[in-house]
């Protein structure tokens, strides 16, 4: 039988054990250590971000988000149900309603054109999510928030190293969430940032970050002693995750260059398909991917299904992607109820390739050998 070919596989790009141990010798193996310092700083030296703040999680990312902007009890935030569940738990956590409205046709993304019909007094913040590192339309959503006074947050899970109009994902909204989670392009095992472009925000992000204390002034030898001064959390990773961080940050445009390589050869073999009957990622003017994923629309949820099962039998795994929030038991018992046709549709449809950097040539081959058999047999 053919080797399996896995829907992700981990990359060690040499450094990192060695980074690990080195950690230890340096006797700080907690967070905010050598190895957190230099990822931030590579993080906003690279991108031009004014703050970032290395998390245990994008999930804990966007949960810091929502305590830094006041997110409480009878507010809304405004967002795609096509997104993973850490998105909207950040808000029910604080007491607060997450506000789903439908995707694009195109990109996955939040249909802009939406938002502020769904905008009431209660709103707070619209959390638009960059689905496989394609941007969102930003400019409309960022005027919508200005004009409405809300706070714009990116969920940018997916989304480093991609681009929308020159400015990189996570670094236009008032704050911006990064995964470092072992399923992205570049992966601390568990980890994620936070990106504060708001200057008001950053004093008070490191507190919360602190579990709710001035320990980072202490550090900073700002104040004698550190106390409790806000609400917070353990949000701070460990030195050893940041130490393999950087060991993945310092081979950021390798991994690029490779993953622009597996996607454009997916693009090329897949793009003169039926249009009718498969459809491919489409990316639009003034935003460059960083080709996080790369997926296929099908016909309809059968031929989905029999298709995994059909790639599964070559011993290639493919998958599906998110069960729409809308849909799930905890919304049904909590929330309000919603009409989405574009987001129950295509989650029914996508079915997610295999695309990573150690993906061998004769590997991705055999993957489009086995899509084009399925879709010329089925």
């Amino acid at each position: 039988m053919l080797e399996r070919i896995p829907f992700n596989r981990q990359n060690l790009f040499g450094p990192e054990l060695r980074y690990i141990e080195d950690a230890y010798l340096r006797n700080k193996v907690s967070g905010d250590g050598f190895y957190t310092h230099w990822c931030q700083s590579f993080l906003e030296e690279k991108f031009g971000f004014d703050k970032v703040l290395l998390t245990t999680s994008g999930t804990h990312a966007i949960e810091m988000a929502m305590l830094l902007i006041d997110i409480g009890p009878g507010d809304e935030v405004i967002m795609p149900s096509y997104t993973f569940v850490s998105t909207a738990n950040a808000v029910v956590l604080r007491g607060a309603k997450p506000v789903f409205i439908d995707i694009r046709p195109d990109t996955q993304n939040i249909d802009e054109s939406l938002i502020e019909q769904a905008i009431t007094t209660r709103t707070k913040a619209i959390m638009p999510v960059h689905y496989a590192g394609v941007s969102c339309e930003m400019d409309t959503i960022m005027d919508i928030a200005y004009r409405h006074e809300l706070w714009v947050v990116e969920d940018a899970a997916q989304g480093i190293n991609a681009r929308y109009k020159e400015k990189y994902l996570g670094g236009i909204g008032h704050l911006g969430c990064y995964s470092f989670h072992e399923t992205k392009n570049i992966s601390m095992g568990e980890g994620g940032a936070l990106i504060i472009n708001d200057p008001s925000l950053k004093a008070r992000a490191e507190i919360i970050r602190e579990k709710g204390t001035n320990r980072s002034k202490f550090y900073r030898g700002e104040v004698d002693k550190y106390s409790w001064v806000d609400i917070g959390s353990s949000f701070l990773p460990s030195d050893i995750n940041a130490a393999v961080l950087k060991a993945q940050l310092e081979n950021l445009d390798e991994i690029q260059s490779k993953r622009n390589q597996l996607y454009e050869r997916y693009f090329e073999s897949f793009n003169d398909l039926d249009p009718n009957g498969i459809k491919i990622p489409i990316i639009p003017e003034d935003v460059v991917s960083n080709a996080h994923m790369f997926y296929l629309l099908l016909d309809n949820q059968e031929k989905r299904d029999s298709f995994i099962k059909h790639m599964k039998s070559k011993n290639i795994l493919v998958v599906f992607h998110y069960v729409p929030l809308h849909t799930s038991n905890f919304a049904h018992q909590n929330l309000d109820q919603y009409h989405l046709p574009r987001t129950l549709g295509n989650a029914q449809k996508l079915v997610r390739l295999p695309i990573y950097y150690s993906l061998q040539y004769d590997e991705q081959q055999r993957v489009i050998d086995a899509v084009h058999f399925f879709l010329t047999h089925n």
